[in-house]
């Protein structure tokens, strides 16, 4: 039932040969494909904040504006957050809030001062103060004992 395969040293395809072949979907190893995303391009798509149905909801009803700036905000908040260990945080800049799961780098929901309920957040692990400046203030704090 088993086939018998023949191996023969000397006929094993050289360098050239190598780099001509095609991995995965028909692509050749170097050789950039049109409409195909280079690596780099798919590392930034998976940096990038991305939202849920539901904060893409949230933010159309409470007309919630981020703009350039405010998106770069977020994405930076995420970051320290990420490098903290965060799974799963509240983003905090200007009026407004976030959840955002950190290792999917989604926003969960989005509030703005006006729509945000009782006040509070659970099963959280990080707090993040996405600020205006990083130059201002880092966003971290710290916390002395008193004697």
């Amino acid at each position: 039932m088993s086939e018998s395969v023949n191996f023969d040293p000397k006929n094993q395809p050289n360098r050239v040969q190598r780099q001509n072949q095609t991995y995965g979907p028909n692509r050749p190893i170097g050789v950039p494909q049109p409409g195909v995303p280079s690596f780099s391009e798919t590392l930034q798509q998976a940096q990038e904040i991305r939202f849920s149905n539901h904060a893409q909801q949230r933010i159309e009803k409470r007309q919630i504006n981020l703009g350039e700036n405010g998106m770069n905000r977020l994405a930076q908040a995420v970051e320290k957050a990420e490098q903290k260990g965060g799974k799963s945080s509240l983003v905090l800049m200007d009026d407004m809030a976030f959840i955002v799961n950190v290792q999917e780098r989604m926003v969960v929901t989005a509030m703005d001062s006006k729509a945000r309920g009782k006040g509070v957040f659970t099963q959280i692990d990080t707090v993040v103060f996405a600020d205006e400046s990083e130059k201002s203030n880092s966003g971290t704090s710290t916390i002395e004992k008193s004697a």
